[in-house]
């Protein structure tokens, strides 16, 4: 489902090379905004956009690596430079999540899962703050936690640490401009058929069809493309009283 609710808004979507990221950037763009389509994957970011302009959207990609303040300034500068504002964001750039028991974690993965989900969608919050209190009008930014920020599985204590982390930040930015009309909101996904899921769930062995019944009380994996929607709710003006709160979009996983 796509409509207008974004029109001539000026996004960044990171991550957006695939999976949730991708979903994000093309209905954005189906919903008329600008779109910057962020990744650290040159080739797959460059098809993102690529496809969203032959079909009529407006994008354009830019390589980032978040964890990399001064990548994360250039960033935003380049999507100043292109289309003159920014409006609104989605963080949503993310390593996989780690596999180790505490007592045997990887500390080399820890500190790039750290630096990448927890320090580096801290880094896209500053600079996409700064542009949006040097515009003075406001707009809208979402980060994308994790049932994993608020029931934690075993085996991934990096990645759930880090999103932990990130459920807090948009409460701490809320309160700190919220006085000039700038929201910031948490979307927390639950068990989402991507190829991130595809991947853990065959390394660690677990049939697809059965874990999906575990994870949701609708008993199915969510798409992409419904926490795309949750985050075009946010970044638009139809959630304009909304901040410093998070969407849990996880198929009921974190009332059961």
């Amino acid at each position: 489902m796509s409509f207008p609710i974004l029109k001539d808004k000026v996004t960044i979507v990171t991550g957006a090379a695939m999976g949730m990221g991708e979903a994000t950037a093309r209905l954005f763009a189906q919903s008329g905004a600008k779109v910057v389509v962020a990744d650290f994957n040159t080739e797959k970011g460059k098809a993102v956009a690529d496809s969203i302009v032959a079909d009529g959207g407006d994008a354009f990609f830019v390589q980032v690596d978040i964890s990399d303040s001064a990548q994360v300034e250039r960033m935003v500068a380049a999507t100043v430079e292109r289309y003159g504002r920014l409006d609104g964001a989605v963080n949503n750039a993310a390593l996989t999540p780690d596999d180790k028991f505490v007592a045997e974690f990887d500390e080399d993965y820890w500190d790039r899962l750290i630096a990448v989900d927890l320090k580096g969608t801290a880094l896209c919050m500053k600079y996409e703050i700064r542009q949006l209190l040097a515009q003075g009008d406001g707009g809208s930014i979402v980060n994308i936690s994790s049932v994993s920020g608020f029931r934690p599985q075993p085996g991934n204590i990096a990645y759930v640490a880090a999103k932990h982390g990130v459920v807090g930040m948009p409460k701490v930015a809320a309160l700190e401009y919220g006085s000039q009309n700038i929201r910031v909101n948490n979307v927390a996904p639950g068990a989402i058929d991507t190829p991130m899921l595809r991947g853990a769930l065959e390394q660690f062995g677990f049939d697809p069809a059965e874990y999906a019944k575990q994870l949701s009380l609708l008993g199915r994996f969510g798409q992409a493309e419904e926490i795309a929607q949750a985050s075009m709710w946010l970044v638009s003006d139809a959630a304009s009283y909304v901040s410093g709160t998070t969407i849990h979009a996880d198929g009921g996983y974190t009332a059961m």
